[in-house]
């Protein structure tokens, strides 16, 4: 199963630059890492990133993901948490994500 951490610009570029990260300021305050399913990622955009451009999406396959753990969250949803840095080598893929009429455009990124 695929699962997605969206990263500002900034946050996207330190990573590559040291091949680990610790995460958002969000994951940093609640100490493990905030990833969406397919399913949640597009309102995680949209409450989380509203309006905000430069932003870059990285999908990762959540079975490779250890200590993986889905956790209540949002409405009651099971969201993927993760409990250690995400590593450059964790990521499949990563995307710029498009913001079009003040949208975050996920077409052709799930």
């Amino acid at each position: 199963m695929l699962v997605y951490k969206i990263f500002r610009g900034p946050e996207w570029a330190d990573m590559q630059a040291h091949g680990t990260s610790r995460g958002a300021p969000i994951d940093l305050s609640d100490g493990y890492i905030h990833l969406s399913t397919a399913a949640q990622v597009a309102e995680t955009a949209a409450r989380h990133f509203a309006g905000e451009d430069g932003l870059n999406l990285l999908t990762l396959d959540a079975e490779k993901l250890a200590p993986l753990k889905w956790e209540s969250s949002r409405g009651g949803d099971l969201f993927p948490h993760l409990y250690r840095d995400l590593q450059i080598s964790d990521i499949l893929r990563a995307d710029p994500l498009p913001l079009r009429d003040g949208r975050h455009d996920f077409t052709g990124l799930l």
